[in-house]
Protein backbone atom coordinates (compact mmCIF):
# COMPACT_ATOMS: atom_id res chain seq x y z
CA UNK A 1 0.00 0.00 0.00
CA UNK A 2 1.41 3.36 -0.97
CA UNK A 3 0.39 6.45 0.94
CA UNK A 4 1.21 9.92 -0.32
CA UNK A 5 3.57 12.18 1.66
CA UNK A 6 2.03 14.73 3.93
CA UNK A 7 -0.92 12.51 4.86
CA UNK A 8 0.30 12.44 8.45
CA UNK A 9 -1.15 15.65 9.74
CA UNK A 10 1.40 17.72 11.54
CA UNK A 11 4.45 16.53 9.60
CA UNK A 12 6.96 19.29 9.05
CA UNK A 13 7.44 20.70 5.58
CA UNK A 14 11.10 19.67 5.55
CA UNK A 15 10.38 16.06 6.54
CA UNK A 16 7.69 15.78 3.86
CA UNK A 17 10.13 17.25 1.30
CA UNK A 18 12.83 14.73 2.29
CA UNK A 19 10.33 11.87 1.96
CA UNK A 20 9.18 13.11 -1.45
CA UNK A 21 12.79 13.28 -2.68
CA UNK A 22 13.58 9.80 -1.36
CA UNK A 23 10.39 8.44 -2.97
CA UNK A 24 11.41 10.03 -6.27
CA UNK A 25 14.64 8.00 -6.17
CA UNK A 26 12.60 4.79 -6.00
CA UNK A 27 10.01 5.99 -8.51
CA UNK A 28 12.73 7.00 -10.99
CA UNK A 29 14.66 3.75 -10.37
CA UNK A 30 17.74 5.67 -9.18
CA UNK A 31 19.12 2.57 -7.49
CA UNK A 32 22.67 3.95 -7.51
CA UNK A 33 21.68 6.84 -5.22
CA UNK A 34 19.73 4.51 -2.95
CA UNK A 35 22.76 2.22 -2.75
CA UNK A 36 24.96 5.20 -1.85
CA UNK A 37 22.56 6.07 0.98
CA UNK A 38 23.03 2.55 2.37
CA UNK A 39 26.77 3.25 2.71
CA UNK A 40 26.80 5.69 5.63
CA UNK A 41 30.59 5.77 5.99
CA UNK A 42 31.14 6.96 2.42
CA UNK A 43 29.65 10.44 2.06
CA UNK A 44 28.65 11.15 -1.54
CA UNK A 45 26.14 13.41 -3.30
CA UNK A 46 22.97 11.59 -2.12
CA UNK A 47 24.07 11.98 1.52
CA UNK A 48 24.60 15.69 1.13
CA UNK A 49 21.34 16.01 -0.78
CA UNK A 50 19.49 14.45 2.18
CA UNK A 51 21.12 17.03 4.44
CA UNK A 52 19.78 19.87 2.27
CA UNK A 53 16.32 19.20 3.67
CA UNK A 54 17.43 19.63 7.29
CA UNK A 55 16.30 23.03 8.58
CA UNK A 56 19.07 23.17 11.20
CA UNK A 57 22.57 21.83 11.60
CA UNK A 58 21.51 19.99 14.75
CA UNK A 59 18.95 17.94 12.80
CA UNK A 60 21.29 16.80 10.03
CA UNK A 61 22.04 13.43 11.61
CA UNK A 62 18.33 12.58 11.76
CA UNK A 63 17.79 13.48 8.09
CA UNK A 64 20.84 11.48 7.05
CA UNK A 65 19.92 8.44 9.12
CA UNK A 66 16.28 8.40 8.01
CA UNK A 67 17.50 8.53 4.40
CA UNK A 68 19.65 5.50 5.24
CA UNK A 69 16.68 3.67 6.82
CA UNK A 70 14.48 4.53 3.83
CA UNK A 71 17.07 3.12 1.44
CA UNK A 72 17.39 -0.07 3.53
CA UNK A 73 13.65 -0.61 3.40
CA UNK A 74 13.41 0.12 -0.34
CA UNK A 75 16.35 -2.03 -1.45
CA UNK A 76 15.15 -3.92 -4.52
CA UNK A 77 11.69 -2.30 -4.53
CA UNK A 78 10.28 -0.62 -7.61
CA UNK A 79 7.54 1.43 -5.92
CA UNK A 80 8.00 3.89 -3.06
CA UNK A 81 6.18 3.35 0.20
CA UNK A 82 5.65 6.54 2.19
CA UNK A 83 4.69 4.56 5.29
CA UNK A 84 1.96 5.03 7.82
CA UNK A 85 1.82 5.91 11.51
CA UNK A 86 4.56 6.05 14.09
CA UNK A 87 7.28 3.45 14.53
CA UNK A 88 5.38 1.81 17.39
CA UNK A 89 2.30 1.27 15.21
CA UNK A 90 4.48 -0.04 12.38
CA UNK A 91 6.24 -2.45 14.74
CA UNK A 92 2.83 -3.98 15.55
CA UNK A 93 3.02 -5.39 12.00
CA UNK A 94 6.30 -7.26 12.66
CA UNK A 95 5.95 -10.99 13.05
CA UNK A 96 4.75 -14.12 11.35
CA UNK A 97 1.74 -16.41 11.31
CA UNK A 98 2.43 -17.27 14.96
CA UNK A 99 1.91 -13.71 16.12
CA UNK A 100 2.52 -10.08 15.29
CA UNK A 101 3.50 -7.06 17.33
CA UNK A 102 3.31 -7.69 21.08
CA UNK A 103 2.55 -11.38 20.39
CA UNK A 104 5.92 -11.77 18.64
CA UNK A 105 8.64 -12.01 21.34
CA UNK A 106 11.35 -10.69 19.01
CA UNK A 107 9.29 -7.65 18.05
CA UNK A 108 8.43 -6.97 21.69
CA UNK A 109 12.11 -7.13 22.74
CA UNK A 110 13.09 -4.87 19.84
CA UNK A 111 10.52 -2.21 20.70
CA UNK A 112 11.41 -2.42 24.39
CA UNK A 113 15.07 -1.74 23.48
CA UNK A 114 14.08 1.18 21.27
CA UNK A 115 11.77 2.93 23.73
CA UNK A 116 14.12 2.47 26.70
CA UNK A 117 17.06 4.17 24.97
CA UNK A 118 18.12 7.59 26.13
CA UNK A 119 19.90 8.31 22.86
CA UNK A 120 18.36 7.65 19.48
CA UNK A 121 18.84 3.88 19.00
CA UNK A 122 19.95 3.88 15.35
CA UNK A 123 21.01 0.24 15.29
CA UNK A 124 17.70 -0.94 16.72
CA UNK A 125 15.76 1.31 14.35
CA UNK A 126 17.66 -0.24 11.45
CA UNK A 127 16.73 -3.68 12.76
CA UNK A 128 13.04 -2.67 13.03
CA UNK A 129 13.01 -1.37 9.44
CA UNK A 130 14.77 -4.51 8.22
CA UNK A 131 12.21 -6.68 10.04
CA UNK A 132 9.32 -4.74 8.48
CA UNK A 133 10.92 -5.22 5.07
CA UNK A 134 11.47 -8.94 5.68
CA UNK A 135 7.84 -9.37 6.81
CA UNK A 136 6.72 -7.37 3.74
CA UNK A 137 4.90 -4.93 6.00
CA UNK A 138 4.40 -1.19 5.59
CA UNK A 139 7.05 0.98 7.29
CA UNK A 140 6.33 3.90 9.60
CA UNK A 141 5.59 7.23 7.98
CA UNK A 142 9.03 8.45 6.97
CA UNK A 143 8.06 12.10 7.45
CA UNK A 144 6.71 11.38 10.92
CA UNK A 145 9.81 9.33 11.75
CA UNK A 146 11.99 12.35 10.96
CA UNK A 147 9.85 14.60 13.15
CA UNK A 148 9.62 12.08 15.99
CA UNK A 149 13.39 11.54 16.05
CA UNK A 150 13.99 15.29 16.02
CA UNK A 151 11.84 15.44 19.19
CA UNK A 152 13.38 12.34 20.80
CA UNK A 153 14.89 14.31 23.71
CA UNK A 154 11.87 16.61 24.16
CA UNK A 155 10.31 15.48 27.44
CA UNK A 156 6.97 17.04 26.54
CA UNK A 157 6.77 15.16 23.23
CA UNK A 158 7.36 11.80 24.97
CA UNK A 159 8.16 10.09 21.67
CA UNK A 160 9.46 6.80 23.17
CA UNK A 161 6.39 6.58 25.41
CA UNK A 162 4.02 7.20 22.47
CA UNK A 163 5.80 4.56 20.38
CA UNK A 164 5.57 2.05 23.22
CA UNK A 165 1.89 2.84 23.72
CA UNK A 166 1.17 2.47 19.98
CA UNK A 167 2.98 -0.87 19.96
CA UNK A 168 1.56 -2.44 23.10
CA UNK A 169 -2.03 -1.14 22.93
CA UNK A 170 -4.46 -1.71 20.06
CA UNK A 171 -5.41 1.53 18.30
CA UNK A 172 -8.97 1.62 19.64
CA UNK A 173 -8.00 0.71 23.20
CA UNK A 174 -5.01 3.07 23.07
CA UNK A 175 -7.18 6.02 22.04
CA UNK A 176 -9.76 5.22 24.73
CA UNK A 177 -7.05 4.78 27.38
CA UNK A 178 -5.39 8.05 26.40
CA UNK A 179 -8.67 10.00 26.57
CA UNK A 180 -9.47 8.41 29.95
CA UNK A 181 -6.00 9.26 31.26
CA UNK A 182 -6.27 12.84 29.99
CA UNK A 183 -9.71 13.24 31.57
CA UNK A 184 -8.42 11.86 34.88
CA UNK A 185 -5.40 14.17 34.78
CA UNK A 186 -7.51 17.25 34.06
CA UNK A 187 -9.99 16.31 36.85
CA UNK A 188 -7.09 15.79 39.24
CA UNK A 189 -5.58 19.16 38.35
CA UNK A 190 -8.97 20.82 38.75
CA UNK A 191 -9.48 19.40 42.23
CA UNK A 192 -6.06 20.59 43.39
CA UNK A 193 -6.70 24.26 42.61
Amino acid sequence: MTTRPGTDTGSSESSVALTAWLASLVHNHDYASLAELRRPRVQREPHFRALWYSPTEGQREVYSQVAFLFSVYHQGRSRPDYGNGCLGAAARRIGSGYGRGPDDPGAARLVDRIVSSRRIPWRHLQHAVARLRACDQQPPSWARLVDDLNRWHDRKARVPYEWGLAFHMPATRGAAARSTALAAASTEKGSIT
